[in-house]
């Protein structure tokens, strides 16, 4: 037993470069060509390894897709933030998380996909739900889901328009300017009347 430990240990290591090596190639895949275009084969093919190899790591296309699509918004946490400064702090944040890897992390992903695939658009229901829904219920209790919607709403429309189809005057746009735009707007959803 000990024995069978010890090799599980020293192939684990080596079986991460490798894990990686398909992600990132199964992310540029899936960023460029959506769900339905990319194919095992074609993963494998620019993770220059044998398909058998994705099919060992992933099982299949469906799981595949849900490990390089799979994210964590790390939103932050609102309650430690002055009132009036969540809207702002919530789009500074969601650019930032852009900004680091804007065309094949696993919300762009989604985004290019979730149109199509419902799988895709199960994953974006899921995060935000299980995400934002959380963060907007600790600093607004009164009807948490429909403000989280919103919030949501205008996060994935401006990242739909800004990185995913490049919409060239969103794309101009400076950061400082989107995210005192896009405050003001997240601000009203979290603290503003809903109602007339």
């Amino acid at each position: 037993m000990a024995e069978k430990r010890d090799t599980q240990r020293e192939t684990q290591p080596r079986s991460a470069p490798t894990r990686r090596r398909i992600l990132e190639a199964a992310r540029r895949q899936f960023a460029a060509d959506g769900y339905e275009r990319t194919t095992i084969r074609t993963v494998a093919a620019e993770a220059e390894i044998d398909p058998s190899m994705v099919m060992r790591y992933f099982g299949s296309k469906e799981g595949l897709f849900a490990a390089a699509a799979s994210f964590e918004l790390h939103l932050p946490d609102l309650a430690a933030v002055p009132a009036r400064q969540r809207g702002r702090a919530l789009a500074q944040h969601f650019l930032q998380l852009w900004g680091h890897d804007p065309a094949g992390g696993g919300l762009a992903i989604l985004l290019r996909t979730a149109a199509t695939n419902e799988s895709a658009a199960e994953r974006v229901r899921e995060v935000f739900r299980d995400q934002v829904v959380p963060a907007v219920t600790a600093v607004a209790p009164d009807v948490p889901a429909a403000r989280a919607a919103l919030i949501s709403s205008q996060l994935l429309g401006v990242a739909y328009c800004r990185f995913v189809i490049g919409l060239p005057a969103l794309v101009r746009l400076d950061e400082g300017t989107l995210v005192a735009a896009l405050g003001r707007t997240l601000q009203r959803y979290l603290d503003g009347p809903l109602e007339d």
